[in-house]
């Protein structure tokens, strides 16, 4: 079983919703399989709004009101297509892994997706963007980013440890998917972090980005002071 602890971590920030027995059944499912916080954190929130589109219970519910709730959301709330996806895979998830029910993949089955060719950035929009930087902090950051293609979390949980200035790589650990990976550690990027280092009031004993008003904790920032 999950502690309490635990319970109360996942559900910081989503406090406005008591933790039901039906919602601690998932979110044991959730962790038993690994699933990231974020992820989790979405998934819970998934369920109790389709609960309360209805207004009865998500295990009342069935396959007719997946599909009404699924065309609400491209009709009535005009969500993207990643994000409903999104949505039916939390419900697939609460249906099958959860209540143990039978999932029809035809009656229910995933929106199609577009697919966008990403915008690319030239060298001088990349310059004037580091550039517009307030703090050299938010400077290094953004030149992590750009030279390592990381995502937000990976790059927030970052460790000193990972910089490896011998091989000029960057470790990447438990990333997307829970895997690690390797990426390249340029020249600049690595005059830029040690720059960074040396700026720092407090020298971090762990993560390469500490978190804290002064960036003297001894935890990381959270991804979203990368957003």
């Amino acid at each position: 079983m999950l502690e309490r602890s635990r319970v109360r971590e996942i559900w910081s920030g989503y406090k406005e919703v008591p933790v039901t027995h039906l919602r601690k059944m998932m979110l044991e499912e959730l962790q038993r399989r690994n699933y990231t916080q974020s992820t989790t954190r979405a998934y819970l929130r998934t369920i109790d709004d389709f609960a309360r589109h209805f207004n009865r219970p998500a295990d009342q519910l069935g396959p007719e009101q997946i599909r009404k709730y699924v065309a609400h959301l491209f009709r009535d709330r005009k969500l993207t297509d990643n994000t409903v996806n999104q949505r039916v895979g939390a419900l697939r998830f609460f249906f099958i892994k959860t209540l143990r029910k039978v999932w029809s993949a035809e009656e229910t089955p995933y929106p199609k997706k577009r697919f966008h060719l990403p915008v690319i950035l030239s060298p001088d929009e990349v310059g004037r963007l580091i550039e517009s930087a307030l703090i050299p902090f938010h400077r290094a950051i953004l030149v992590t980013l750009y030279a390592t293609g990381v995502r937000r979390a990976e790059l927030a949980h970052l460790k000193l440890a990972d910089i490896d200035s011998q091989r000029m790589v960057v470790h990447v650990r438990g990333g997307k998917g829970r895997k690690d990976r390797d990426v390249m550690l340029s020249p600049h990027l690595l005059e830029e972090l040690r720059l960074h280092y040396r700026r720092l009031s407090r020298k971090p004993a762990e993560w390469l980005f500490p978190g804290g008003r002064w960036h003297t904790a001894d935890y990381p920032i959270s991804d979203k002071v990368v957003w």
